[in-house]
């Protein structure tokens, strides 16, 4: 089973050079986009590693914006070049780190082919919080003094927006596993819909949902789709972001039985992840 780990990083070349180890397998490959506001040399090393690619395609992301999508579509679309046959695409953040030894990982997912391993729930029943991000006009992917109140103005004065063509819209976290058929999916219907591309452009966070919402308007695929994303997240501190997790957390993990967890930092605690080296979930 052939797996092509994206990671989605900007800072800390230490602790993305330790999780390229721990992803590290005969049958992985790594494709890293480094944000185009993070300077490259001190990442460039990394080149060096066996079966380890940088996104040449970089963009500059902000938080929320639509070029979070668009990094992730430059992953793909080179993964797709790329020529391999990738059993699965794994959708990593710098941050994130494997629960489970690489043979483990590769094993599930040999013994799983085909799925969409992703967070999925329907927006108008289930996520109703997520409905603003689509139904208003949002300029985060733009920078320009006042936008915010230019955001405002047209808000007030325009319609409520709909998905185009009827979409269902479905999501909740940016990360998943999903397979190499999925991927190319993705890529034929992104770039045959021409005005979802330029609505998802003045959506908030739309890396939360629009992968999950191609795949799940689509019946073959959505069949596809498993509700679990793999990953060990804690939103416990009821903020924008999860926790960073430490040793205090060790338990957790050992007991949660997925693949990989976020978000560590090196920085504040990097013995939790010494400890998952040692005792994987």
């Amino acid at each position: 089973m052939n797996i092509a780990h994206l990671i989605l990083a900007h800072n800390q070349p230490g602790q993305l050079k330790r999780l390229i180890s721990r992803l590290a397998h005969p049958d992985a490959d790594v494709y890293i986009h480094l944000d185009a506001k993070t300077e490259m040399q001190p990442f460039e090393h990394l080149a060096k590693l066996p079966n380890v690619f940088f996104i040449k395609d970089r963009v500059k992301v902000y938080w929320g914006s639509f070029n979070i999508v668009q990094a992730t579509i430059n992953g793909f679309q080179q993964i797709i070049r790329s020529g391999r046959q990738y059993g699965y695409v794994n959708l990593l953040s710098g941050q994130d780190y494997p629960l489970k030894p690489a043979a483990l990982i590769h094993q599930f997912l040999a013994d799983n082919p085909g799925k969409a391993y992703m967070n999925a729930l329907v927006a108008e029943t289930h996520w109703m919080e997520a409905l603003p991000r689509v139904q208003e006009y949002h300029l985060n992917n733009y920078q320009f003094p006042g936008k915010f109140m230019v955001q405002k103005a047209i808000n007030k004065l325009m319609p409520q927006r709909k998905l185009p063509n009827g979409l269902v819209l479905v999501g909740r976290s940016q990360w998943f596993t999903i397979s190499g058929e999925c991927v190319a999916f993705i890529l034929d219907y992104w770039d045959k819909h021409p005005a979802l591309r330029r609505f998802m452009k003045l959506t908030w966070a739309p890396d939360e949902f629009i992968f999950q919402t191609i795949l799940y308007n689509n019946a073959d695929y959505k069949a596809r789709m498993v509700a679990d994303d793999l990953r060990y997240i804690d939103w416990s501190g009821g903020g924008v972001s999860p926790k960073t997790l430490t040793m205090e957390d060790a338990a957790a993990l050992e007991a949660s039985g997925k693949l990989f967890a976020r978000k560590f930092d090196e920085m504040k605690d990097s013995a939790v992840m010494d400890h998952i080296d040692k005792h994987p979930a």
